[in-house]
This record gives C-alpha cells, sequence and structure tokens, in this order.
C-alpha cells in the first residue's frame, strides 16, 4: 500500500510540475506575442512616417521646381526688358548721329 502511496505522490508531482509548464509556456507565449505585436505596431508607424516624408519630399520638390520655373520667367522678363531698352537706346544713338550729320550736312551747303 505504501508503494501505491509514493506512486500517487509522485504522479500528483508529476501533473504539477506538467501543470506548471504549461501555465509558463502559456505565459511566454503570451509576452512572445506582445512583443511581436509591439514590433509590428512600431515597424507600422515607421512606415507611415516615411509615407509622409515621401509626400512631404514631393510636395518641397514640386514646390521648388514651380518657385524655379517662376523665377526663370522674370529672368527671361528682365533680361529681356532690359535688351529692350538697349535696343531702344541704340535706336536713338544712331537717330541722333544721323540728326546730327544731317545738321553738319545742311550748314555746309
Amino acid at each position: 500500500m505504501k508503494s501505491l502511496q509514493c506512486n500517487a505522490g509522485r504522479k500528483n508531482a508529476s501533473l504539477i510540475i506538467l501543470a506548471l509548464a504549461a501555465t509558463l509556456t502559456v505565459g511566454c507565449d503570451k509576452q512572445k506575442a506582445a512583443v511581436n505585436e509591439n514590433k509590428e505596431a512600431t515597424k507600422e508607424a515607421i512606415d507611415i512616417r516615411k509615407d509622409e516624408v515621401n509626400v512631404a519630399a514631393k510636395k518641397a520638390t514640386a514646390q521648388t521646381d514651380a518657385n524655379a520655373a517662376i523665377d526663370k520667367a522674370q529672368i527671361k522678363a528682365n533680361k529681356d526688358a532690359l535688351q529692350a531698352q538697349l535696343d531702344a537706346d541704340k535706336k536713338k544713338a544712331d537717330a541722333e548721329a544721323a540728326a546730327a550729320k544731317a545738321k553738319i550736312d545742311a550748314e555746309n551747303k
């Protein structure tokens, strides 16, 4: 009878150890799942931030391109206006020279 009690005690101890191991395993699995969920949430937040950075960079690039186009147009307009003024000054100088020559010719006749 004593050996039956020993075997029963061993079986109970084995069951307790087995139950404890199962509880620890379930606890570890929950912790690992939580760590994995945290990792995935962090990666998703990083991906979202990367997308936001890309969108902002595209907008900034587009704005810079637009500003450059405006600047180029202003530079061209200024150049054209200055060249037109210089052309007018040149024609004025030619006209003044022609008038001066005509005056000289008229005085010499």
